[in-house]
């Protein structure tokens, strides 16, 4: 597919030479005429490179690259600005406002194509790291990090989170008769189906141990409601899941899913060495959402007591136990979701 261009300026002369030249080394070439209608065009469908002309009517070319620069999902978008005016006055706005390049008017054709090209080798490879980060986090704090604003919001800290566990059901004995391909097949499917609707509903995958994952939601970045996030991101696991357990059902295997849900303050933050690390949530929310999790049937969603009180209203909840979890001194009293309300 061809990279994409947005060239930027309110002269239609310039916008016909920009587009010839670039079209003509296969870049596929978009327009704007103002600032206004670039920042539009870039929120609908963000290019590859922002050719950007200082000197507009209305919004600079500035304050363009300036909005482009906080926002986390176009912080990184390679920005080239050129100008008629005085280049080393100019260069010096352009880098401040956070420009990648400049070019002079009138255009050095060699030059242009260099720079298009050597901004965008760079962005292919920011687009490499970004996807990496995004296995782990969600696309907008990966872009955080990838912009290199994320410092502070992954140091050790310590924040109220709401903590998820999944585990599968009949796992063991699947494991003992399937084939090790099989067995990839299974959690493959798993995975793909749990990582999409934990990053549509905002949380934070922990960790894949097998046939258990653990998510966070309302860390690193803050999540409005996180309990009612964490049970609906769960309801949507368990209905993704049917068709995967109707399918190894076929195939003689008896497969199901139980969660648990947890809510209470936990320190959170990087760990690992240099080369490798984690995200990670640590303190006795997890382990007590591991450990209703532990007790969930398949199909069945157990919550404690202070996700459920803080989805009064929202959903109803039928009372269980108190059940005597390993790690916790006293019986600990659970709800099993019944639906909403």
């Amino acid at each position: 597919m061809a990279q994409r261009i947005l060239v930027v300026d309110d002269t239609p002369q310039n916008v016909k030479l920009f587009t010839d030249l670039l079209i003509s080394q296969g870049y596929e070439v978009d327009s704007a005429s103002s600032g206004e209608q670039a920042l539009a065009k870039i929120a609908a469908a963000a290019p590859d490179l922002v050719l950007l002309d200082v000197m507009m009517p209305g919004m600079s070319g500035y304050e363009v690259c300036r909005r482009l620069r906080a926002n986390a999902a176009t912080a990184l978008l390679p920005v080239v600005m050129a100008t008629s005016l005085d280049p080393n006055e100019e260069r010096v706005k352009g880098i401040e406002a956070g420009a990648d390049d400049f070019l002079s008017k009138p255009v050095n054709r060699p030059e242009l194509f260099a720079r298009v090209r050597s901004l965008l080798r760079i962005k292919a490879l920011q687009d490499e790291r970004l996807a990496r980060l995004k296995s782990f986090f969600s696309p907008q704090l990966a872009g955080l990090i990838a912009a290199g604003k994320a410092e502070e919001l992954l140091k050790t800290h310590r924040r109220e989170i709401t903590v998820q566990f999944f585990d599968l059901r009949g796992f063991t004995a699947f494991t003992g008769a399937a084939e090790p391909e099989e067995v990839m097949e299974l959690l493959h499917a798993f995975h793909g189906a749990l990582g999409k609707l934990v990053l549509e509903h905002e949380g934070t995958i922990e960790r894949f141990a097998g046939d258990s994952v653990m998510v966070f939601f309302n860390d690193p970045l803050p999540v409005e409601r996180p309990a009612e996030c964490a049970v609906r991101s769960a309801l949507a696991m368990m209905r993704a899941f049917d068709p995967i357990a109707t399918v190894w059902k076929k195939r003689g295997y008896d497969l199901g899913l139980g969660a648990g849900i947890a809510q209470g303050y936990a320190t959170l933050g990087a760990i690992g060495f240099e080369g490798r690390r984690d995200y990670a949530a640590i303190g006795p929310v997890t382990n007590l959402a591991a450990r209703l999790c532990a007790e969930a049937k398949g199909g069945q969603i157990l919550t404690d007591v202070k996700t459920s009180a803080a989805l009064e209203g929202v959903f109803e909840f039928d009372a269980l136990g108190p059940f005597s979890l390993k790690g916790f001194a006293q019986p600990v009293p659970a709800f099993a979701l019944r639906k909403a309300v």
